[in-house]
């Protein structure tokens, strides 16, 4: 039996040129300019991946500059269809929230970790770790695990249902961890490993999930990420690209 190895520190979704290509004002200038020029061309009928890499290769922008501002720029039709689904604290209490496990925990990993975070336009927070169908649980697991288990408890929901991407390396010791975390919490706990987890979500309502496909066609969403760093870390440092516009 393969066992695995819990590293004691692990700092997930940091990259040493972050420091470089978001930590500056003036790489923060070029990118803003970057994500309004894309945003123009996204509301006027652009695809969003040719309108990055075309202001991409304008302004020179690293693949990670790239995927930040795909994922923090959206158009104002798509935003306006994600805010108009979207829940409140109370309208949860006594639900059932379907979460999308890996984009949910990856990300508060990475807070926990304090690498970079963004603030979308749709009000979403996302990451660019871009782990590509391998994962591994790591020390800040089980703090992202238990902020997420105290949240439901605070908000008072009756289940949660946490699917995770079968493909995807060590989702089952995921699986595992998250039941051992939450087990006699006073909300009931499934999780699934699919292969299809996006088609899944997608026809749910009470969803939670940054996905931003997801969002777009599934019947309602709640901003749990949002909701356990404001709860459980505090005011986070977040790289809000399009602050002005959103």
């Amino acid at each position: 039996m393969e066992i695995e190895h819990t590293p004691k520190q692990v700092k997930r979704g940091f990259v040493p040129t972050d420091a470089k290509e978001f930590g500056t004002a003036e790489s923060l200038e070029k990118l803003r300019k970057s994500a309004e020029e894309v945003y123009f061309l996204i509301n006027r009928g652009y695809a969003m991946k040719n309108a990055v890499t075309f202001v991409g290769n304008h302004h020179l922008l690293s693949e990670r500059q790239r995927t930040a501002i795909a994922r923090s720029v959206s158009s104002d039709e798509n935003i306006k269809i994600r805010k108009s689904k979207e829940l409140s604290d109370s309208d949860v209490a006594g639900k059932t929230l379907y979460i999308d496990g890996f984009n949910t925990i990856i990300t508060l990993e990475i807070a926990y970790s304090d690498s970079i975070l963004f603030r979308c336009m749709d009000g979403t927070i996302r990451d660019i770790a871009g782990l590509r169908g391998t994962y591994r649980l790591i020390d800040k697991t089980d703090m992202a695990v238990s902020a997420v288990a105290e949240t439901f408890t605070y908000l008072n929901i009756e289940k949660a249902v946490f699917y995770l991407d079968a493909p995807v390396s060590n989702s089952g010791r995921l699986k595992q961890k998250i039941l051992e975390i939450m087990q006699d919490r006073p909300f009931e706990i499934e999780v699934y490993t699919e292969n299809s987890v996006d088609s899944i979500l997608e026809s749910k309502s009470c969803v939670v999930t940054a996905d931003a496909l997801i969002l777009d066609r599934c019947g309602s969403w709640y901003n749990l990420t949002d909701t356990v760093i404001k709860n459980h870390i505090g005011n986070y440092r977040y790289i809000d690209i399009m602050g002005d516009l959103r």
